[in-house]
This record gives C-alpha cells, sequence and structure tokens, in this order.
C-alpha cells in the first residue's frame, strides 16, 4: 500500500535535521567560550577590510574573501573555525521552515542564501530560536566572554560582535568589524544594545 506523503512541516524538520546533525557532529571538540573568542581574535589583522556588498556566495560554507566582510561575518567565521558550526547552512534551513517568524524589512518572499546569515535581525532571530537570548545586564562587568552582543549604530544600523576574555579598565573588550576590519578594543557600549546571546557554547 502506498504510504501518505509526510506533512510539510515533516519533512522541513527532517531537511534542518539532515542539515544540522553533520555540521553539529564535524567538530566535537568542546565548545567553549575560550574557543570561540580564539577563532574571533584569529581574524584581527586578517580582516582589514568592510564591505557590505552583496555577495554570491557557495553554499554551505559560502564566504566572502577572507580580507574583508561585515561584522556577522565575524560570528561566522568564528563558529565555524572553532567548532564546525555553519550558521549560512542553519539559518537557511530554520528560515525555509519558519519563514514567517524572521523579519520581511527587506521584501524578501523566500530564502537567499548569500546573505539571511549575514543579516544581524535574521542572527537575532535564530539565536533565540535556537534558546540562546539572554537579559541583558545591567553591569557591563556582568557580560560574559563568549557572550554575543548586538547593538543599534545611529539608530538605524544593526551591529554584532563577540564579547572578550580580555578586560580593560573594568570593561570587557569586544571583537567586531564595525568598518576597519575585525578588532579587539573596548566598544561594547558604544552604540545602544539591542540583544544579549550565548549559543551552541557548553562551557
Amino acid at each position: 500500500m502506498q504510504r501518505s506523503p509526510p506533512t510539510r512541516r515533516l519533512l522541513l524538520a527532517g531537511g534542518l535535521a539532515a542539515i544540522a546533525a553533520p555540521v553539529l557532529a564535524q567538530n566535537r571538540a568542546p565548545r567553549t567560550a575560550t574557543g570561540l573568542i580564539t577563532a574571533a581574535r584569529a581574524q584581527v589583522g586578517v580582516t582589514t577590510g568592510y564591505d557590505p556588498a552583496y555577495v554570491r556566495l557557495g553554499f554551505p560554507g559560502g564566504d566572502v574573501e577572507r580580507g574583508t566582510g561585515v561584522c556577522t561575518d565575524v560570528l561566522v567565521r568564528a563558529y565555524r573555525d572553532a567548532f564546525g558550526l555553519d550558521l549560512q547552512a542553519l539559518v537557511n534551513a530554520d528560515m525555509r521552515a519558519t519563514f514567517s517568524t524572521y523579519p520581511r524589512r527587506w521584501g524578501l518572499t523566500k530564502t537567499d542564501s548569500n546573505i539571511d546569515h549575514r543579516r544581524v535581525p535574521n542572527l537575532q532571530v535564530f539565536f533565540e530560536r535556537a534558546g540562546g537570548k539572554l537579559v541583558v545586564p545591567a553591569s557591563v562587568e556582568d557580560w560574559r566572554p563568549g557572550d554575543i552582543f548586538t547593538s543599534l549604530i545611529g539608530g538605524r544600523l544593526p551591529h554584532t560582535g563577540i564579547v572578550s576574555d580580555r578586560v580593560e579598565g573594568g570593561r570587557p573588550l569586544v571583537i567586531h568589524n564595525i568598518g576597519a576590519g575585525a578588532r579587539e578594543e573596548d566598544a561594547l557600549t558604544a552604540y545602544p544594545i539591542t540583544g544579549r546571546y550565548r549559543w551552541a557554547l557548553e562551557a
């Protein structure tokens, strides 16, 4: 007897699992904040430019040339290099499964694996859906190494980076690309904070 076709929800869930499982298993070294920070810090001096231009990427594992990029590329590269976690593939799979939960501000009607994972608002939704959203601490000293921050520049430009394990004057540094390449600097509260996330870290 012929089986009835599975529902669209089951197909999408299966697709997400099929993509996520091999990626998650790619590197089973402990996923620590130190590992993530080390991978982000390795981009300093390598990524020396900033270019927000739309670029067609390979999939999965696509990336622009490492000498340039945007703020989100710091996160994407750090998670890939440290843990083998591919935010391009994971965000794409989640967006395909739950497209209506993601921002519609760009007028898109379907996913775009070239750019979806490079947009801060999309990463915010993904991290929250993955259980990574945290309360923004009242004091800057209460941020933890490996935390992901999001902020808003000039009231309109979303930004993101990773909180470092280095501290200056009681303030944690951040690793980010805000226009002049990847840097590690005291800039966590340079702009209004819009979110705090901690994703895929085991310790």
